[in-house]
């Protein structure tokens, strides 16, 4: 009788673990982000607009290792004047995914201003970063080494981890495998804020 609670302990522990996380979709305007959180959602391709405040939805997404785990999305607006918003949206992020147009050589400075800021912010820093190079399926568009160069990725502070993951958001090609970069990321440093913790 007194030994139930231990059986109970290793069937919980054997079950999935069902934590929801913190994701915030972050890009120039016309990048593809609400393509990006659609084609998750639905896995198929909408038609969408440019967002003029914030979309949001929570999502179950299966990775590799057949675990599902739900990611709570928040796609903000591109638009010059949306852009001093992005850091409320940030706070406590568990991860930032940031969307550039790898066609849209003029305006990859641009990108590159808006993710150094970003990830500049202290509360952001460590946050991990997967940066979704869309559009790779047409002919002109850069490679994610040229992308890599021009984003000055070598440059983002050492604290924070990233990924550059090529996708197409119109077709979903990429983005699964992005994800589960980003969530590994997203582990690991739980695991290292935890250790730090102890230490204290």
């Amino acid at each position: 009788m007194g030994n139930g609670l231990s059986d109970q302990t290793s069937i919980l522990s054997s079950l999935p673990s069902f934590q929801s996380f913190h994701i915030v979709i972050l890009g120039l305007d016309c990048a593809g982000k609400t393509t990006v959180l659609y084609r998750l959602r639905f896995n198929e391709f909408v038609n969408t607009v440019p967002t003029k405040g914030f979309n949001t939805e929570k999502i179950k997404v299966t990775l590799g290792n057949s675990k599902t785990v739900t990611f709570h999305f928040w796609d903000v607006g591109g638009q010059e004047k949306l852009r001093p918003l992005w850091k409320s949206y940030t706070r406590c992020t568990d991860g930032i995914v940031f969307v550039v147009d790898s066609v849209d050589v003029e305006r990859m400075e641009e990108a590159k201003t808006e993710l150094h800021k970003i990830t500049r912010i202290s509360e952001n820093q460590g946050v991990p970063v997967l940066i979704v190079a869309n559009k790779q399926d047409l002919r002109n568009s850069l490679s994610l080494s040229e992308i890599e160069k021009l984003l000055a990725m070598s440059e983002l502070s050492s604290l924070t981890p990233w990924h550059l993951q090529p996708t197409c958001a119109i077709i979903g090609d990429g983005l699964k495998e992005g994800l589960e970069k980003l969530h590994d990321m997203i582990i690991k440093r739980r695991k290292m804020l935890r250790q730090q913790k102890k230490k204290r």
